[in-house]
């Protein structure tokens, strides 16, 4: 009799365990998620929409707490990812790419690398656009290439960071068309905005998605990628324009663990959150804020970071400062 009562516990809790959520006891208690720039930027505005479902059953079944740690183009809160966060599966970080991948192999003060995450699914890819106040002279790229090689170095340039892509978009532009301007790197992408917007710099370089929002702003040149964006339709790109600036700045945007994870929770973390980007409102929220969405699971996002990575080590032997 006691075997049987023995036996039927055992099966009991065996049924149990399989009974409960999808992803088994974890998540248990809210996750945190590091976003390495400011409140209020394309990065940050973007993470809450894409993580808006997360206390959905049907995915982590816990909110995930946003916290802001801003700095050096994102490297602050990369550095602190790397050698800090916790690998319990309870701390994720969002990625910028090629931001981070940049910075590691520019910056000795980078304490990270491509290896240093567990890459878990990428949301979007946000083109790198040239913005100027709205009552600049500068009418087209033209205008401001032609005034800049009249003015050697008088016009400034701005974005998110160091080697972040708004700073990889204007080496590209001063190389292709043989120019000499003067970058001013930002705390972020929403400062670097509010600079162009009160006229403290002549142009800059931002997101696609933070220049739609406020285009009753700021006037958008052209857009640093291979086609015209559907959301920007009337804004050529560079190469219509006669000057060889690719789509190597377009910022793409994810989410990240630290290294030390188990492979369970990296599995399971991957699972909601593909599922939670894919959802019909996440879609509409990122379209109505102008964000251009690009879903990829982990195992494309490696490849992505390979990709990056490579182009990355050409670009950068050529043109970095």
């Amino acid at each position: 009799m006691k075997k049987l009562l023995f036996s039927l516990c055992l099966l009991v809790l065996a049924l149990c365990g399989f009974s409960g959520p999808a992803f088994g006891a974890y998540p248990d208690k809210p996750l945190s998620m590091v976003v390495t720039y400011p409140p209020g930027g394309a990065t940050d505005f973007q993470a809450r929409i894409v993580t808006t479902l997360a206390s959905d059953e049907k995915f982590f079944g816990q909110p995930i707490v946003v916290i802001n740690k801003p700095g050096a183009g994102g490297r602050v809160g990369w550095n602190w990812f790397a050698e800090k966060a916790p690998t319990d599966g309870y701390w994720l970080s969002t990625y910028n790419a090629p931001h981070f991948i940049a910075q590691s192999l520019v910056y000795k003060a980078s304490r990270f690398s491509m290896e240093s995450f567990e890459p878990v699914a990428t949301w979007g890819a946000d083109p790198a656009v040239l913005i100027v106040p709205k009552d600049s002279p500068f009418k087209t790229v033209k205008d401001l290439v032609d005034f800049a090689k009249a003015n050697p170095g008088k016009v400034t340039v701005n974005g998110a960071g160091l080697y972040v892509g708004h700073h990889i978009a204007m080496l590209q532009l001063a190389k292709a068309a043989g120019i000499e301007l003067t970058y001013v790197p930002e705390q972020g992408g929403t400062p670097a905005l509010q600079s162009v917007m009160s006229g403290k710099v002549m142009a800059g370089f931002n997101n696609l998605a933070d220049a739609f929002r406020n285009r009753e702003n700021v006037n958008i040149l052209a857009i640093a990628d291979l086609q015209r964006h559907p959301y920007i339709e009337d804004v050529p790109t560079f190469i219509e324009e006669g000057i060889e600036v690719d789509n190597s700045s377009v910022n793409y945007r994810g989410i990240i663990l630290p290294k030390g994870v188990d492979q369970e929770t990296i599995d399971a973390c991957e699972k909601a959150i593909v599922a939670m980007f894919n959802t019909p409102k996440v879609k509409d929220l990122m379209a109505q804020s102008g964000s251009p969405l690009l879903v990829l699971n982990r195992q494309q996002t490696i490849e992505l970071f390979a990709k990056v990575k490579k182009n990355l080590q050409e670009l950068l032997k050529d043109i970095k400062q």
